[in-house]
C-alpha cells in the first residue's frame, strides 16, 4: 500500500464496497466521475449509477426524489458546485425535508491547485453549516474518509462529506473507531490545543513533533465532524490547556474556527487563534506553494502556538 492516497480515491473504493453490501445505494454524478472517483461504482453497478451532466441543481433535485422513494443516495461533484451552485436545491429539496442524501464533494480547498480561485471552495463548510439538519464530515486521511462514507450511509438524513484532490498521508490504521460527532485526540499535551480538520490534521501532527523537540507539548485533536461539533472535547481542551488554535483549509469565517469559537466563548473562554484562509480568494499554483502562501502549514501552526503560550 502506498503511504499516501487522496480522500476522493478512498471515497471511490468505499462506494464499491457499499454497493456490494446494499442494493439501496444509488450514486449520482455531474459529469465528473473520473475526478470524483465514482467511476468505479459506475462500472460495477451501472444500473444504480446516473450521470446527470453538468447540471448540479438537477443532480440534487433528482437525489432528493430518489431519497424520498427510499433510496440512500450519494450525490457527487466538486465542492464548489455541490455546495455553491446547488445551494438552494440542497436547502429546500434535501435539508428542509431532511432526506437521505449524502453530498460527497471533492476538490475542496486551495489544494485543488492550478484550477485557481473559481474552483477552490473555501466557503463550502460555512454554507453547509448554516443549513438545519445537515451533518458535516471533513476526514483527514484515506482510512477516516472510508469510515466516514460508511457512517454517512448508516445515518438517516442529509450529510455533507468534504474530500480532497491531492494525495495525503495515512494517519490511521484500519481498526479506527470512527463516530460522527466525536473528535479524536491524536496527541496529548497541556500547553496548548490544536484542533484541526481535513488535510490540516497531518500538519498539526507535524507541528506537534517540531514543538516536542523544543519541549513544548501540545494536544492535537482531529475534528473530523464539524457539525455536530464535539463540544465535550473542545471544553476539556480549553480547560486543560488554556489556549486553543484551530487549523482548517477553509475561510476562517464560518468554518471549524467559528464552530470551535462558539463553543469556547459559551462554555470556557480562553485565548484563541485561527489558522486558515484569511477571508481571501485563492489563486492558481501548486498545492504546496499555495499552503505556504496562505499560511496553512505546520510551520504556521508552530508559530501560532509559540505566540499564544508566551
Amino acid at each position: 500500500m502506498s503511504d499516501k492516497m487522496a480522500t476522493r480515491q478512498a471515497y471511490g473504493e468505499a462506494l464499491i464496497e457499499l454497493g456490494k453490501e446494499r442494493e439501496d445505494i444509488i450514486v449520482l454524478d455531474a459529469d465528473l466521475s473520473k475526478s470524483t472517483m465514482t467511476v468505479g461504482f459506475s462500472k460495477e453497478f451501472s444500473d444504480r449509477f446516473f450521470n446527470m451532466g453538468i447540471a448540479e441543481q438537477n443532480l440534487m433535485g433528482t437525489a432528493a426524489g430518489l431519497a424520498a422513494s427510499g433510496k440512500t443516495v450519494f450525490a457527487s461533484s466538486f465542492a464548489m458546485f455541490a455546495a455553491g451552485r446547488a445551494f438552494e436545491i440542497v436547502r429546500n429539496a434535501v435539508c428542509y425535508p431532511s432526506l437521505n442524501v449524502k453530498i460527497c464533494a471533492t476538490h475542496a480547498g486551495v489544494t485543488v491547485g492550478e484550477d485557481g480561485a473559481s474552483h477552490q471552495a473555501i466557503e463550502d463548510i460555512a454554507l453547509m453549516r448554516a443549513l438545519p439538519n445537515m451533518i458535516i464530515i471533513n476526514p483527514s486521511d484515506p482510512v477516516s474518509a472510508k469510515k466516514a462514507i460508511f457512517k454517512a450511509a448508516e445515518y438517516k438524513g442529509p450529510v455533507y462529506v468534504r474530500l480532497g484532490r491531492v494525495k495525503v498521508p495515512f494517519i490511521y490504521k484500519d481498526d479506527l473507531e470512527f463516530e460522527i460527532g466525536k473528535g479524536i485526540c491524536l496527541k496529548e499535551g497541556n500547553q496548548a490545543a490544536v484542533i484541526a480538520t481535513g488535510i490540516m490534521v497531518h500538519e498539526a501532527v507535524k507541528a506537534a513533533e517540531i514543538l516536542e523537540a523544543e519541549n513544548i507539548r501540545i494536544r492535537v485533536i482531529d475534528m473530523h465532524t464539524i457539525k455536530p461539533v464535539d463540544e465535550k472535547i473542545i471544553i476539556k481542551a480549553a480547560k486543560e490547556t488554556g489556549a486553543v488554535i484551530t487549523a482548517e483549509e477553509h475561510n476562517i469565517m464560518g468554518g471549524l474556527g467559528s464552530a470551535v469559537a462558539e463553543v469556547v466563548v459559551k462554555h470556557h473562554p480562553v485565548k484563541m487563534k485561527m489558522i486558515g484562509i484569511q477571508d481571501t480568494f485563492g489563486e492558481s499554483g501548486k498545492p504546496d506553494e499555495l499552503m505556504k502562501k496562505y499560511n496553512i502549514t505546520s510551520e504556521d501552526i508552530v508559530k501560532a502556538v509559540k505566540e499564544i503560550i508566551k
